[in-house]
């Protein structure tokens, strides 16, 4: 059931704190750790593209594929093809930060999947997948029945909506377990990249908070609700 208050101001606010993470997340990669690279002799520039494309990736571009349902004034298959879309573009990004953080550990001899992190991203990954070819296959090509589709559509939502909350908390994990490497190597505990970097993570948690929000909300009158976000 919806809460009964409008969506679009929560919208909005995603919108703001998107933005807001992908500066933050720029910031610690590009000002404080050296940069991003795809080949380089300091491997820890690989690596960089992991926080980046998972925030951008699962995180910001997915939420907004969640709540295009609540904030885009276009006509339902317009608006669900923006949201297949955007999901797949999210995946795609997510593929690549995952390939980058595997990448920067073959280079530098270090173990992977050894990290409660690293054991939920595979899995949220995976999940993702599995959810987006389903939405492709029975809401948009070749789709399938009206019965089937009547079914899917309440497991379809809350399906997507825990995968989106763990890649949220996983995100915020990530951040922690990184911070807390960095300071046994010396980076202070107190210091401004320490803060940099649990705001990054507080305003992933909000923008994960607000898109929930959104989707519980109260659409625009003129949207037709035979199909919700995911």
């Amino acid at each position: 059931m919806a809460l009964g208050v409008q969506a679009i101001p929560f919208t909005f606010v995603v919108h703001v704190l998107g933005i807001a993470g992908l500066i933050l997340v720029l910031v610690w990669t590009i000002d404080f750790r050296g940069g991003l690279a795809w080949e380089a002799t300091n491997k820890s520039l690989i690596f960089n593209i992991h926080p980046v494309l998972m925030l951008v990736g699962l995180i910001i571009i997915g939420g907004e594929a969640i709540i295009s349902y609540k904030s885009l004034p276009l006509s339902k298959d317009k608006k669900k093809l923006v949201h297949l879309v955007l999901h797949a573009i999210a995946l795609i990004l997510g593929i690549i930060g995952v390939y980058a953080a595997f990448k920067y550990h073959n280079e530098s001899s270090i173990a992977n999947l050894y990290s409660l992190h690293s054991w939920l991203g595979i899995g949220i990954i995976v999940l993702y997948a599995i959810q987006w070819i389903y939405g492709f296959v029975v809401f948009f090509y070749p789709g399938g029945s009206g019965e089937l589709r009547s079914v899917s559509i309440p497991w379809h939502v809350v399906f997507g909506m825990v995968v989106y909350v763990l890649a949220v908390g996983n995100a915020s994990l990530g951040f922690l377990e990184k911070l807390t490497f960095l300071e046994n190597s010396g980076v202070a505990k107190y210091g401004s990249e320490a803060f940099l970097v649990n705001f990054t993570a507080v305003i992933t948690i909000l923008f994960g908070a607000f898109v929930v929000l959104s989707v519980l909300s109260q659409a625009p009158a003129e949207d037709d609700h035979s199909y919700s976000a995911i």
